[in-house]
């Protein structure tokens, strides 16, 4: 018979049930769209309003500034006028990040901006830990070679008084420490000193900020480090410090926790095709959005592109890449659960996931649907022109005017005809694929990926992305430990 899944049609003897494809076509669809374009829309008019509200600092009335770009070395200090003008745009300027890692990014570096200070990190909470999620140092960080990364390992430690950010999440009081090593004794908290001595810095002033949200909620700390004056000597957090930080938590915290929400309905959508299919799960997609963000930025350098504008794609390609396989929803399970091969008929009904996704973005309202369905469409195509599905017309899954084969099939994408998100996620996604242990495989050994992702170059990938690649493995394998499969 012939089947229609979404306006794409596809011969197959397979006998579908009506529901299921009621429940895939118009439910799912239905609830991803919506969801998304409420985080994703709402989001700047909730933080605008917010921003709106907290127009008046210390009775003084801020002006509209433009949107402050994140702190560079050797970046000027702010003058009070010039944080007071900032601060009145940190809610809208923040709202325009949508993915929760490069907003722990950014609301670290401008956080570190308003005080001039050389460190920082971000704990997240979760029941009754605190996780060191996020962090950075100048001072390590100038050790590096140019456009190297500071790689940290991350760690949990439990809510309650013993450590400083433990005990700011306790009590939800803020603590402004002129020198951790002099903590009075009394106190029930304490500096530990590991950090220190293993990386050779010396931190001496600190300031920990609550991040509450608008139920009053601690959802995370936000701990600065060694205040900086105009010669670079390390000072002590001002008390004006302290309350321009308070100010800024505030504001922080609700794109924080919008920023969770989002992320969370993001990995809800990946948990339906991960009922699907088992490849789908959540650290996977995790660790292919990071990996997508690490190769964009290192092409984006070589090519000197405004910082601004890497910015703002890193935000939408991280997001982006997390769904591509999105489309997967829409493949019936009697394919998606088969334990053995796929026929040639199977198979290319499952190749149909990658129209079927892009249509889901296809109502292009913001630069993140057009993001989602470029990846969507395109994750499968290969640089030899041999991959799928080709020149096609998304609505319908047909061959474009003048793309057809002799068939009638499409033709393949190949080279730059292939968009460069598309490009970038299929590198990302067979890597991640080939090192990850699944329950029908085992992981491949790193020395054999390697050399895989040599052997595709030119064929299955980009060249210069394959060059790229090798020179960023040390990130990499960082973003490999940070989001591991939890068995």
């Amino acid at each position: 018979m012939a089947l229609e899944t979404c306006g794409i049609h596809v011969h197959s003897n397979l006998n579908f049930d009506q529901n299921e494809i009621y429940f895939k076509k118009i439910l799912i669809p239905f609830f991803i769209r919506f969801f998304l374009s409420y985080c994703i829309g709402s989001g700047y008019i909730l933080l605008e309003a917010i921003s709106k509200s907290h127009l008046i600092f210390d009775g003084e009335v801020l002006n509209r500034y433009e949107v402050s770009h994140p702190y560079r070395k050797g970046a000027v200090m702010l003058s009070e006028k010039d944080k007071l003008d900032t601060m009145a745009t940190l809610g809208i300027d923040l709202s325009r990040v949508q993915d929760l890692d490069i907003l722990m990014e950014r609301i670290l570096t401008e956080a570190r901006r308003f005080v001039n200070a050389d460190a920082g990190s971000i704990y997240i909470r979760e029941k009754d830990l605190l996780h060191f999620t996020y962090t950075q140092n100048d001072t390590l960080q100038q050790r590096l070679g140019d456009g190297e990364k500071l790689i940290y390992s991350t760690f949990q430690i439990p809510i309650n008084e013993e450590s400083i950010a433990g005990y700011v999440a306790a009590t939800g009081k803020p603590l402004n420490l002129p020198d951790v090593y002099s903590i009075d004794p009394a106190c029930p908290y304490h500096f530990s000193k590991g950090f220190d001595k293993k990386t050779r810095y010396t931190t001496r002033s600190e300031l920990t900020i609550p991040l509450e949200n608008h139920n009053n909620d601690i959802i995370g700390i936000l701990q600065i480090i060694n205040a900086e004056d105009d010669a670079k000597n390390v000072i002590a957090f001002s008390q004006n410090d302290e309350k321009m930080m308070l100010h800024f938590a505030s504001i922080a915290a609700v794109a924080l926790e919008r920023a969770q929400m989002t992320r969370a309905i993001l990995l809800r959508m990946i948990r339906m095709a991960e009922m699907r299919d088992p490849k789908e799960t959540g650290a996977h997609v995790n660790r292919v959005g990071g990996y997508a963000v690490e190769l964009y930025e290192k092409w984006a350098r070589r090519r000197d592109l405004n910082q601004k504008e890497v910015d703002k794609h890193r935000d939408v390609l991280r997001m982006a890449a997390m769904l591509h396989d999105v489309g997967k929803i829409a493949i019936s399970d009697l394919i998606l659960k088969k334990p053995s091969r796929f026929n040639k008929e199977e198979y290319e009904i499952m190749k149909q996931h990658t129209v079927l996704g892009a249509q889901l973005f296809s109502d292009l309202q913001s630069d993140f649907d057009e993001a989602a369905g470029q990846v969507a469409l395109n994750h499968h195509e290969r640089w030899d022109g041999e991959g799928y599905p080709g020149h096609v017309d998304v609505q319908t899954g047909s061959a474009l005017k003048g793309f057809e084969q002799s068939d009638g099939r499409p033709i393949g994408k190949k080279a730059d005809e292939i968009p460069l998100y598309g490009r970038i996620v299929a590198l990302a996604d067979v890597y991640d694929a080939l090192s990850s242990a699944r329950v029908y495989k085992e992981a491949w050994d790193e020395s054999e990926v390697l050399a895989k992702v040599e052997e595709e170059s030119g064929r299955h990938f980009d060249p210069e992305l394959v060059e790229i690649f090798f020179s960023s493995l040390d990130v990499l394998r960082a973003v490999q430990q940070r989001y591991r499969d939890k068995n």
